[in-house]
């Protein structure tokens, strides 16, 4: 009987130590550190302040007048003001917008702040018109309809006198934003079209 000898197992080599030793002269890479989201959520809410206080300025100084005095001496009385009111919103956006459309920065940096500057009309009408409407926003609970709220000119006091102010506005807003749409279909179809490059 012949018996096979077993072979002898090789001994497994130590495996090098991976070591990563920096080379002089050449840069570390480290991973840049992300500055950007902290940044903008510190920017926020300043902008947010910024952007709101004109609205609260309207409704603290001048909404009581507005709606207490301006507005039932408006001819028609309030609920015609309500609807030029709700008449000016889509014009007002327009007058905003329009002029950021004619931007163009890789055209040129001057125009484009030129077309900027001309949109801050249409911003400011737009504040204003945001805050004569905000003036009318009353509290949603009614226990909180009290003081200065059911004063002549609050926004209580405005509901309880033109119940029907809102759906005027939205009515105005609505018919507006509708004939401005058509204007725009139409200049839009009876602008020259670009010469066709087909062959008759």
């Amino acid at each position: 009987m012949g018996g096979g000898s077993a072979k002898p197992r090789r001994k497994k080599a130590a495996g090098a130590a991976l070591q990563y030793r920096h080379r002089p002269g050449r840069p570390r890479s480290e991973k840049p550190k992300e500055r950007g989201g902290w940044v903008f959520g510190c920017l926020v809410i300043p902008v947010f302040l910024v952007l709101l206080a004109p609205l609260i300025f309207i409704d603290q100084f001048w909404g009581h007048d507005i709606w207490g005095r301006f507005a039932p001496a408006w001819p028609g009385g309030a609920y015609a003001f309500a609807a030029t009111v709700g008449a000016l919103v889509p014009v007002v956006f327009a007058a905003f917008v329009a002029p950021l459309t004619r931007m163009n920065w890789k055209k040129s940096k001057a125009r484009s702040l030129a077309w900027a500057s001309g949109a801050l009309p249409g911003l400011a009408a737009g504040y204003l018109i945001a805050g004569v409407i905000g003036a009318t926003w009353r509290p949603k609970q009614r226990r909180n309809w009290h003081g200065e709220c059911l004063s002549r000119g609050g926004p209580c006091w405005v509901h309880e006198e033109y119940p029907y102010l809102w759906a005027v506005g939205l009515l105005a807003t609505l018919a507006v934003a509708a004939l401005l749409i058509a204007l725009l279909i139409k200049y839009a179809s009876e602008s020259p079209s670009s010469p066709s490059t087909s062959e008759p």
